[in-house]
């Protein structure tokens, strides 16, 4: 793991000089498997900043929460730097007014599994190179840190930030694209009667709480179209073909835009596994059309970018 001395750092640094005017990162929560996202203001808080494989949420979500002109400075993994980049070429947030501090990520753990194997009385969790010590009420549990990882990390392919402003910690070897690919491949081999089972069993699980959108970063917009009334999008009631639309429509908003970081799995409530969804709109856009979301903050999204030159003609005026 990092230096988290070298992180705090930095961080105070960037208070104390006036470089920002706040520091995005995690402290402590009231639960050792549960780090919370936090809003650094002096240097003096800076000693509560924590940074560890539990910390769950992307952090790049609360970059269009606060003042679009303030100066902010973030923490960033790979897949937030991603975020960060895509949110900039959104207009949401100018790269100017922002200072990244880049952490290689080793991937994020996956607190589920760590209670399915240990129980719930987990008291502290030490991270100690591939391995896990897991102190509970009974005694110390050694677990192999890998098999605990959100499955989203582990089809990860860009583990390192890539427009950090400064970067702590040596960076990690790239991960392997065929990972994200043979997942997406082996649910297409299923028949549409097996993928459609599957899709509605999670969907019918959806109790509309809307915490996977709280927590992409991408999804920003005043009003979503769940809650617009007039036009309505979609039924607003938990009835199976509002669960399904609701999932469906969220996915295709991602499209060209999902990072790939798991935030919305990880926040859901109900445990339902929606990344399949969107894994399948990021694999279309690697295979038809070069492109991944936020590798750097000039490139739009293939469906956001019309040329003159375009090949569908009809987007283009007077055509």
């Amino acid at each position: 793991m990092p230096d988290i001395e070298a992180i705090r750092n930095e961080a105070k640094r960037l208070l104390t000089e006036g470089g920002v005017e706040v520091v995005v990162a995690f402290k402590a929560g009231e639960t050792p498997l549960h780090p919370q996202p936090a809003f650094f203001r002096s240097a003096e808080e800076v000693d509560e900043l924590v940074y560890d494989g539990l910390c769950q949420n992307n952090l790049a979500t609360f970059l269009t929460r606060l003042p679009k002109q303030s100066k902010v400075g973030m923490v960033v993994r790979g897949c937030e730097n991603r975020s960060v980049n895509a949110l900039v070429v959104e207009k949401q947030k100018s790269r100017e007014n922002l200072f990244l501090i880049g952490v290689p990520c080793e991937g994020i753990l996956d607190w589920h599994k760590i209670v399915s194997e240990v129980g719930e009385a987990v008291t502290a969790v030490k991270e100690d190179g591939q391995n896990l010590m897991v102190e509970t009420r009974d005694g110390y549990q050694l677990l192999e840190r890998a098999d605990f990882l959100h499955d989203s990390c582990k089809r990860c392919i860009h583990p390192n930030p890539m427009s950090a402003d400064i970067l702590i910690g040596e960076p990690l070897p790239e991960g392997d694209p065929n990972l994200a690919r043979t997942t997406v491949e082996n649910f297409e081999t299923q028949t549409i009667e097996d993928r459609y089972a599957w899709f509605q069993k999670e969907a019918e699980r959806c109790i509309r709480c809307y915490a996977c959108r709280q927590a992409c970063p991408m999804c920003y917009c005043e009003e979503c179209f769940v809650d617009h009334i007039e036009p309505r999008w979609t039924e607003s009631g938990a009835t199976p073909a509002g669960m399904q639309g609701w999932h469906i429509v969220r996915a295709f908003h991602q499209t060209g835009r999902c990072t790939s970081c798991g935030a919305c799995e990880r926040a859901c409530p109900m445990d339902i596994k929606m990344t399949y969804l969107t894994e399948k709109l990021n694999h279309d856009m690697r295979d038809k059309y070069n492109f991944e979301a936020g590798l750097d903050a000039q490139s739009q999204p293939p469906f956001a970018a019309v040329t003159l030159d375009d090949k569908n003609r009809f987007t283009v005026r007077g055509e």
